[in-house]
């Protein structure tokens, strides 16, 4: 977190060309420039020896430092070409000074011999329910820095985990870290932003969005105590309450919306329940057990 969207898309270039095969495969990570001279003089060297190795796991990834400066920075690239073997999502070796084919070649066979290369492999994923059990009780709790943090480690894991990126950008949302939400929420990847989970992470950063400021709520709470029979002053307060974290008082007062009037605004106080409850999570024993008195109320 904390960088722009720009530094967000570089990452998730690098993650997919850089990292995600090096965690079965050795990658050869070639940073270079179109006016390099010496960069275009190794390029046919590394090249070669990459299609050579090809079948041995090594592959070769080549990051343009004028087009990823960013990425070029994290790496403290002061001069180029600069040339590192990555496994694994690290730096194992500086291949900098292997300048010629035999040189490039004794080194990635001192590192074959060390390394659990697997060729074509596919790195099995690792088992992150307990992790997000832990997160999502954090969240539940109340701690949602905490869940954040727990979220984010296993999203480095687990890239692709829908059930992670929307679990942290509704730690977000409970944080107050509505921008940032919103910024990740832009940045997924597409295979990622249809989820049924991140729609839960979206509704719920929109119901968070009427948030109210600084004394409006407790104006708000007063109009609907004054006034029970308002169904407008009641609604604004039940939007007001959720946002600020009060799904107790929101639901409560919903209910007793529903009870004394379903039909109001075209059912509107049973549509933002189920949208709260959407937000929440239906699995959420909080959830069931307001279903559970919505249908009393609906029902008998």
């Amino acid at each position: 977190m904390g960088l722009n969207i720009e530094e967000q898309k570089a990452a998730e270039r690098f993650r997919k060309e850089v990292a995600e095969p090096s965690m079965t495969q050795l990658v050869i990570l070639d940073f270079w420039a179109e006016w390099c001279g010496p960069c275009k003089a190794l390029t046919p060297v590394l090249e070669k020896v990459a299609a050579e190795y090809a079948d041995k796991g090594v592959v070769l990834a080549k990051i343009n430092v004028d087009e990823e400066q960013f990425i070029a920075s994290q790496f403290q690239v002061r001069s180029i070409p600069t040339v590192y073997a990555m496994f694994q999502g690290q730096p194992v070796a500086d291949l900098t000074q292997a300048r010629s084919e035999s040189q490039l070649k004794a080194t990635l066979d001192k590192l074959l011999e060390q390394l659990p290369v697997q060729p074509g492999g596919q790195p099995p994923k690792p088992d992150i329910a307990p992790h997000l059990a832990m997160a999502e009780e954090a969240l539940a709790a109340g701690d949602a820095e905490q869940a954040a943090g727990v979220f984010m480690q296993i999203l480095q894991a687990v890239p692709d985990s829908a059930e992670a990126a929307s679990g942290l950008i509704r730690a977000l949302v409970a944080a107050d870290r509505l921008e940032e939400a919103a910024q990740m929420l832009e940045t997924l990847p597409v295979e990622l932003s249809s989820d049924p989970q991140i729609e839960r992470a979206r509704k719920a950063l929109e119901l968070a969005k009427d948030k109210p400021e600084d004394g409006e709520l407790a104006a708000l709470r007063s109009a609907a105590e004054a006034n029970p029979s308002d169904m407008e002053a009641q609604f604004a307060f039940a939007n007001a309450a959720f946002a600020a974290g009060e799904r107790d008082i929101a639901a409560e007062t919903l209910l007793k919306m529903v009870a004394i009037d379903r039909e109001w605004n075209d059912s509107a106080a049973r549509t933002k329940l189920l949208e709260i409850f959407e937000a929440v999570g239906l699995e959420d024993p909080w959830v069931s057990a307001t279903r559970r008195k919505l249908s009393t109320i609906l029902f008998g």
